[in-house]
């Protein structure tokens, strides 16, 4: 049986990658911190519907655990989906996320290189790299080819990682990087806007809440759907040679477009007047327009986008809408 590794399981990205691993039947181990022995929703909905996953306590940051646990999953391929994955955040907390998001890369990169010398066989890796890298990028789409210009803490921590990801593969580790644009599911938390809209038109449509409070509704995404996504990765980590890989639908909608679509789910199309801007939602430094070429993924990898923007917006409403009925507060 195939060993996976997999960081970040508890998040949006990771459970839907460890659920594919194990239906495609591979033993599948996550990396979790000593501090997530605390309730967490994620690993609570991990646990309780992939109890096959092996949970393994260690800290991103923490080299020398890393290359312990390394060395005694010995996986086959190995996914970082881990590190703090909020820009907002990434301005309050700076250091925590040039740690966390970018210095630890270079810990995972360097286990897995081990194992490999070790072991004598390919350990595949993939780093979920973002389009934060290119930050305020002069062209759109962006490429592979784009320069690396990152605004943001966020994006300056993934473009660590990703250059990290290109020394090693440079080493012989068969290492690469999706650079993934926007992607969206109904696993996403109220932190980020997408649900926040979502979750409020829910709200609203079934008269618990007034009114949705924003930030710009000007900037521009390119989302798309997060088991896609996934799925990119996996196609990354099992191509004959390895790579960087942009993943993205190539569509641009702005927070306008996301809030029409979800408020008109749920039957309301005078939306304007139930949402308003405050400033303090509007990002220090917002990249200018984020939209995605992903040919060399579509060429290479044999992948595509399943779903459009107002599918992918019915499915997060239809959600949210049904967890209100079953009287879960959302």
């Amino acid at each position: 049986m195939p060993v996976a590794l997999v960081t970040g399981a508890t998040g949006q990205d990771g459970y839907y990658l460890c659920s594919d691993l194990v239906a495609g039947g591979f033993d599948v181990h996550t990396i979790v911190r000593p501090d997530d022995a605390s309730p967490d929703p994620g690993l609570a909905d991990l646990e309780r519907d992939l109890p096959q996953v092996r949970r393994v306590v260690c800290d991103l940051t923490d080299a020398t655990g890393l290359r312990r646990a390394f060395d005694e999953i010995e996986p086959d391929e190995v996914y970082n989906f881990g590190g703090l994955s909020s820009v907002a955040l990434s301005w309050r907390e700076p250091v925590l996320t040039g740690a966390v998001t970018g210095l630890a890369v270079a810990g995972l990169l360097e286990a897995a290189w081990q194992v490999q010398e070790r072991l004598g066989r390919p350990v595949r890796v993939v780093q979920a790299s973002s389009a934060e890298i290119f930050g305020a990028a002069q062209r759109a789409p962006q490429d592979e080819s784009t320069p690396i210009r990152p605004v943001t803490p966020y994006g300056a921590a993934k473009a660590y990682a990703h250059h990290m990801v290109g020394v090693y593969r440079a080493r012989g580790l068969h290492a690469s990087a999706v650079i993934l644009y926007n992607h969206e599911s109904p696993r996403r938390p109220e932190t980020f806007v997408t649900r926040k809209i979502t979750a409020a038109a829910a709200r609203i449509a079934a008269g618990r809440q007034d009114e949705l409070v924003l930030g710009s509704l000007e900037a521009r995404r390119d989302w798309g759907w997060a088991p896609d996504y996934v799925q990119a990765a996996v196609l990354a980590a099992r191509a004959a040679t390895a790579g960087d890989y942009v993943v993205a639908t190539g569509v641009a909608h702005s927070v306008a477009d996301l809030v029409a679509a979800a408020f008109a789910r749920v039957g309301i199309d005078d939306w304007r007047s139930l949402v308003r801007t405050d400033p303090q939602f509007v990002r220090a430094a917002e990249a200018p327009l984020q939209v995605g070429d992903a040919s060399k993924a579509r060429r290479l990898l044999g992948w595509a986008p399943t779903k459009t923007f107002d599918e992918i917006v019915a499915a997060m409403v239809d959600h949210d809408v049904a967890l209100l009925a079953a009287g879960a507060d959302v």
